[in-house]
């Protein structure tokens, strides 16, 4: 039988290598910029998104981030357009994600997507963009298809 101080020291030797295998790899850096959301109503909300541009920084995502304010998000550009699949293995946070159509039209959203899911996402249609926010803040904005996301890409 193995001793208390003897287990104890396995248990401090093993430690690192479990340690590391949950540590995140190191973020990429994303872009930042503002946008616009126009709903049918015709009332408008201004977020600030980073900007997923890469494979590398598609991939990572909002992946160990621990939370978003009200008014930030994360804008995927599908060059070209695509049929996007998300999953949430490594996101901390619910999130609304919003597929989006070339010229800016919201097309599907899929709302308070749970975190840690390997459960794929996937849009219905090719799509130009994707916009992930707050879970939640779709339904409390007004926010439904056939909205607008306003900016640059979509013009």
């Amino acid at each position: 039988m193995m001793r208390p101080s003897a287990l104890f020291l396995c248990f401090l030797l093993l430690l690192p290598a479990v340690t590391l295998a949950q540590q995140p790899e190191e973020r990429p850096q994303f872009g930042r910029d503002r946008l616009v959301i126009e709903t049918l109503e015709g009332e408008r909300f201004g977020f600030l998104v980073e900007l997923a541009l890469t494979p590398r920084q598609q991939a990572y995502g909002l992946m160990f981030q621990r939370g978003l304010r009200p008014d930030e998000g994360m804008l995927f550009l599908m060059e070209p357009p695509r049929r996007a699949s998300f999953w949430m293995k490594n996101t901390f946070i619910p999130l609304d994600m919003l597929f989006i159509a070339e010229d800016g039209e919201i097309l599907q959203i899929a709302e308070r997507v749970p975190p840690r899911t390997l459960e794929s996402v996937v849009s219905d249609k090719e799509v130009r963009a994707v916009l992930e926010i707050n879970g939640g803040m779709s339904e409390q904005l007004g926010i439904t298809p056939g909205a607008r996301v306003l900016y640059k890409a979509f013009e």
